[in-house]
């Protein structure tokens, strides 16, 4: 199967295999063999040259095989590859004790995982040992993982089957002003979906509940970004009824939202436990949870494992990445590129009938597009179009939203200014080319 020339598969060969070898349900955006990466770029097997616009989908923090974190993760591998948590190993409270530094106050403990739904999991049972409760408020378009109760929280059909669920999550509604579920309009509406949680909870609850989830900006739901009162309402109205504030930051993290570390700080709110993943590694599989002392001492009974949570190579990749972000200055990058973008994203509202509204906040950014800006009838078709286009001219760009017509723009934190004009001229020509047909 291998190309007798380069040594190595072709993508129709890739495809045939996969065809063969993988599950059928493998999400898959196109054919395209990619053979290298290098900062915020990535190379095919044809040697092209592409800006990777969605990091990876948006776990490429710092940059694609960043030195400043592939030096310390091999130099790591060649003395010790793995070690479990039943013994100790310095890179585990190396990295807990950085982390829990840009933390929070208050959030001190962490356990690692190997991925976002796993940290959530850890978070949810957390919740209901400390609670004891079992109801959990989740929001509608959110994505919180694919396991059982990760499914249960996420407030998107698509994302969910194999019934049964687990039992005891509601969904509340977003703060998604540009489809407000209540026809209102902002500020006027009061934030009338944030004061919802608090009827959920009376009428749809036992009157007390282990949690509230909710990404900062709901990545896989179309990069809702909720109005600035919108968390400290809701944050409020949990307290008032016995639950804690779990905030997922596994797309919204370690600074991608621009000049602070978690997303949930630019509405001023403190969680009860931040779950992470993507971002935190680089791309290596790490994930985990950090919270407060007392939250984690309801599990000091309960032993709680995991295989490779821990890993030295994965905590030193993540102290790495930490490491890097701070020396330079990616969090300032992220805030600075981010409103260059948010200038040219406004540029492209105003010139163009399919962009309805642009959202997000620093390098987490998404674009609505529509049939028009009178009916805001969804266009996923324009947004699968648009990929294509950003594809052929070396830019690839995501989608999300429940009706896959939001483009995602996340790129790594290290892009520059000439990346960042450039991905505003691709989407002009797309738009203008999808416009003229």
């Amino acid at each position: 199967m291998q190309n007798k020339k380069t040594g190595t598969l072709t993508a129709d060969q890739i495809g045939q295999m996969r065809a063969e070898c993988i599950l059928p349900s493998t999400m898959t955006s196109f054919p395209m063999n990619i053979v290298r990466g290098e900062m915020q770029f990535v190379y095919d097997d044809q040697g092209k040259k592409y800006l990777d616009g969605f990091s990876a989908v948006v776990t490429i923090s710092v940059g694609h095989c960043h030195p400043e974190v592939t030096n310390p993760m091999v130099e790591q591998i060649k003395t010790l590859q793995h070690m479990t948590t039943m013994y100790y190993h310095p890179n585990l409270v190396r990295y807990a004790e950085k982390l829990a530094s840009v933390m929070p106050d208050g959030l001190k403990v962490s356990f690692f995982t190997n991925s976002g739904c796993e940290a959530n999991e850890l978070a949810a049972l957390l919740a209901k040992n400390f609670t004891k409760q079992t109801e959990f408020i989740a929001l509608r378009h959110s994505f919180h993982g694919r396991t059982l109760m990760a499914m249960s929280m996420t407030g998107q059909s698509k994302w969910r089957h194999s019934l049964p669920y687990v039992f005891g999550v509601t969904h509340a509604s977003p703060g998604y002003c540009y489809r407000c579920p209540f026809g209102l309009t902002h500020p006027s509406c009061k934030v009338a979906c944030a004061r919802e949680v608090e009827d959920i909870i009376k009428y749809g609850t036992s009157g007390k509940i282990a949690a509230f989830i909710a990404e900062p900006i709901q990545g896989f739901g179309g990069v809702i970004d909720p109005p600035r009162e919108y968390f400290e309402i809701v944050y409020d109205i949990v307290k008032r009824y016995g639950g804690i504030f779990i905030s997922d930051e596994v797309q919204t993290g370690f600074g991608r939202t621009g000049d602070k570390w978690w997303g949930i700080e630019q509405w001023g709110v403190k969680p009860d436990i931040i779950t992470m993943a993507k971002g935190m590694g680089n791309g290596v599989p790490l994930g985990g949870i950090t919270c407060t002392r007392e939250i984690a001492e309801s599990m000091r009974e309960k032993v709680h494992f995991n295989t490779y949570g821990g890993n030295p190579v994965s905590m030193a990749a993540g102290l790495a990445v930490l490491e890097t972000i701070e020396r330079n200055h990616y969090m300032r990058n992220a805030k600075a590129m981010g409103d260059r973008l948010h200038e040219g994203f406004d540029k492209l509202v105003r010139n163009h009938k399919i962009v309805g509204e642009h959202r997000g906040k620093g390098l987490m950014r998404g674009l609505e597009i529509v049939k028009d800006k009178q009916s805001k009838e969804v266009a996923p078709q324009y947004v699968q179009r648009t990929m294509e286009l950003c594809k052929d001219r070396g830019l690839l760009i995501g989608r999300g939203g429940m009706a896959a017509n939001t483009i995602r723009i996340k790129p790594p934190f290290c892009i520059t200014k000439d990346d960042a004009d450039f991905i505003l001229k691709t989407l002009d020509e797309a738009f203008t080319i999808i416009e003229k047909t």
